[in-house]
């Protein structure tokens, strides 16, 4: 048995451990030792993760590299983990945008100085570096889980590091209430998904008592799944029911979908740059991620019942989150509801239940998460210059600061989905996949595109163009620590704007198999091509 998904979930949790635990101190050289370690640890994360998706095989069994480890042999609980497709490429995006926060938040928990340096100041360094790498562990495990109940475990666990991160090290362009704002918005992020896990464990246990009935006391995902293929496993309508509402709603709120949706604009606008990116573009895909592999592969007949209610609100969720963009004064509480819209595409693929909208569905996953990361911390490099988080308060930065203008720009073309750029082609395929099944859906949903050019036309003209404020007018350019930041996010923007191959490569076995554990396939065009006499297509 192989233990390389193991070591990846095992890394970043002893690294933040270790963090942790190093000397305490207020000077520069601690808090320097503590970042280095942390970013060490990430960059190992990241090769383990490169590792585990060259040796995934497309072709191959839906769970590879699999390990199992008896943990609570009563209740037929084992910590399983297993790569499929689409974990695969979301543990690499995660390895990839880990070290990335770390270098754009370098200096974001630098203490502030304090008569005699209190004991928070002295950890306060090692502290969120380590909450950081505590993250990146449950995420991946949470990505890699194959049994259901350590998938809980995790999937509710991250909510603590994630909350201490909003709310003890939040923003500090957020004004003279800053603190009591970071302390209501870290309270209802934790209170909202707490909720949602308290409903998923409700389900959770009834999914079990309903399956030990039917001699199946186990959380495997693999048998579990495979029964209920095979008809082993039957759960009636009512049950499937509840069942389905009751994990959806928790993968709802982490999503997070319309309108369960009001605790990302106040997270993500009291929390510092990287954590923002940590919120929407690593922790929320844990949500959209389990749609896929827990309500899909448990409970399909009661995914396809409640389909097209779901679409509904995820086009509402599309068109709402753009148009509150659209309104928006403060830059980071924009991206935030632009992420809203986003994430209404994201599960509108997936419950379209086609190839291509799943496909898109899953890409968008990725390229949204490296998209928004890019423009979520080059506006955290503008923000941290000005020391205002207001639109109103930029003016002509592009003649003063061009490079971050730029790298700005191409995060905001990104975020509109331009031809040529990553989320592109998740889009496309999201839409073409819903209209080929829900042609008025897709058609409403399209404006979402149009208000997306909209919000971030406007935003890049109010911040980066005109006369130069005299507010900006000494502003720095970035400096090699920022451009070490920003440049691998445009880069792989760009690359996976022309080249998705190799992701789609990795993705569509696991999509085709999600497909036939719901008994779904894509509908047939409504004009097929003739063929000739000749027995030649035209």
């Amino acid at each position: 048995m192989s233990y390389l998904l193991t070591a990846t979930c095992a890394v970043p949790a002893a690294g933040a451990v270790l963090t942790a635990a190093l000397p305490a101190g207020s000077d520069e050289s601690r808090r320097r030792l503590a970042k280095s370690a942390a970013l060490g640890v990430s960059l190992a994360t990241l090769v383990l993760a490169a590792v585990v998706a060259v040796r995934f095989e497309p072709g191959g069994a839906r769970y590879q590299l699999t390990e199992s480890y008896s943990w609570i042999r009563s209740f037929g609980i084992s910590f399983s983990l297993g790569a499929d497709g689409i974990g695969t490429v979301l543990v690499l995006l995660t390895a990839v945008l880990v070290p990335v926060v770390m270098l754009a938040s370098w200096h974001d928990a630098d203490p502030a100085p304090a008569p005699g340096g209190s004991f928070e100041a002295k950890r306060r360094t090692q502290g969120f570096f380590a909450l950081i790498l505590a993250v990146e562990a449950m995420v991946v495990v949470s990505f890699l889980a194959t049994d259901v109940f350590v998938f809980y475990v995790f999937f509710e666990a991250m909510l603590i590091p994630m909350y201490f991160l909003i709310g003890g090290f939040g923003d500090r362009a957020g004004g003279p209430e800053s603190a009591r704002q970071r302390s209501y918005a870290a309270v209802k992020f934790l209170l909202y998904n707490l909720l949602g896990g308290l409903v998923m464990l409700a389900a959770v246990i009834g999914m079990y008592v309903i399956a030990q009935q039917q001699g199946f006391a186990t959380f495997d995902l693999p048998t579990l799944t495979s029964a209920i293929a095979d008809g082993k496993l039957v759960f009636s309508g009512t049950a499937e029911k509840a069942l389905f509402l009751g994990f959806f709603f928790a993968f709802a709120v982490k999503a997070p979908l319309w309108p369960l949706h009001t605790w990302l604009p106040n997270a993500m606008g009291e929390s510092t740059a990287g954590t923002a990116v940590l919120i929407t573009a690593v922790v929320d895909k844990v949500g959209t991620f389990a749609m896929l592999r827990f309500c899909l592969g448990l409970f399909p007949d009661a995914s396809k019942t409640f389909a097209p209610a779901i679409l509904v609100l995820a086009v509402v969720g599309i068109i709402y989150g753009a148009l509150l963009a659209v309104g928006q004064k403060d830059i980071k509480r924009l991206i935030a509801y632009a992420s809203i819209s986003h994430f209404g595409f994201i599960i509108m693929g997936i419950f379209a239940m086609t190839s291509q909208g799943q496909s898109g569905a899953t890409l968008y996953m990725v390229n949204h998460g490296i998209s928004t990361a890019a423009l979520m911390l080059v506006a955290g490099f503008l923000i941290s210059r000005r020391g205002s988080r207001l639109i109103a308060d930029y003016g002509g930065v592009q003649k003063v600061a061009p490079v971050l203008a730029g790298t700005f720009l191409i995060g905001g073309l990104a975020t509109l989905s331009l031809p040529g750029l990553a989320p592109f082609v998740s889009e496309f395929l999201v839409l073409v996949g819903t209209f080929s099944r829900y042609p008025a859906l897709g058609i409403v949903a399209t404006f979402g595109i149009v208000l997306a050019a909209l919000y971030v036309l406007v935003l890049y003209q109010r911040t980066m163009t005109g006369p130069v404020k005299d507010s900006v007018r000494g502003m720095p350019d970035l400096k090699v620590r920022e451009l070490a930041v920003v440049a691998p996010l445009v880069a792989l923007t760009i690359l996976l704007g022309v080249y998705p191959k190799p992701l789609t490569d990795i993705v569509n076995p696991a999509v085709d198999d999600t497909l036939s554990q719901v008994h779904r396939t894509d509908p047939a065009p409504a004009h097929p091509v003739a063929a000739t006499p000749g027995g030649e297509q035209k």
